[in-house]
């Protein structure tokens, strides 16, 4: 496909496609999601099974995801970040804090992109090698704790102070 002009940012979006390559990219590499059934199940956007087999194809076709089989289900294949995903993860993390100061977010769900964001470029790195490690098999270079840890600490902690507030709440309306 020809590229309408040769802005950065026209080319990006060209190669991404739309919205939904976006939240599939970040359905694998924030929440591990790495078969279409996964992928599906757990889309909170609810994503059509037409509309997840397209993308799906357009990101392996642009090399933003790679496909291979499970070796423990015939009819199931793995879909993996390629370098090409991982090197979005900054970005990612801007558009996220971006979304958290100008729209209305819900503490949970941001809580991933709080502590990548607050981490700076070293935490987002060893997130980038983190990935890296699970994706494309490299060793996880760190000896200190992984980011992954810090994202899992950080929602469920927002999650749980969300069920305390609506549990308040409810309380309360009686």
């Amino acid at each position: 496909m020809e590229a309408r002009s040769g802005c950065p940012i026209n080319l990006a979006t060209e190669a991404l496609g739309d919205g939904w390559s976006m939240v599939l990219l970040r359905d694998v590499m924030f929440g591990n999601h790495r078969t279409f059934r996964s992928i599906l199940h757990n889309s909170m956007e609810g994503i059509a099974t037409n509309i997840l087999a397209a993308r799906l194809k357009s990101l392996l076709a642009e090399g933003f995801l790679t496909a291979a089989p499970d070796p423990t289900h015939k009819q199931r294949t793995i879909y993996s970040l390629t370098e090409k995903s991982i090197a979005l993860v900054p970005a990612l993390i801007a558009l996220g804090a971006w979304a958290r100061r100008f729209l209305p977010t819900s503490p949970e769900l941001s809580a991933p992109n709080r502590v990548l964001a607050e981490g700076g470029p070293q935490l987002q790195e060893a997130f980038m090698d983190e990935l890296r490690e699970i994706h494309l098999g490299q060793p996880y270079p760190h000896q200190r704790t992984r980011p992954s840890a810090l994202i899992r600490e950080a929602y469920e902690v927002a999650l749980a102070e969300a069920e305390e507030a609506d549990i308040r709440g409810n309380a309360e309306i009686r």
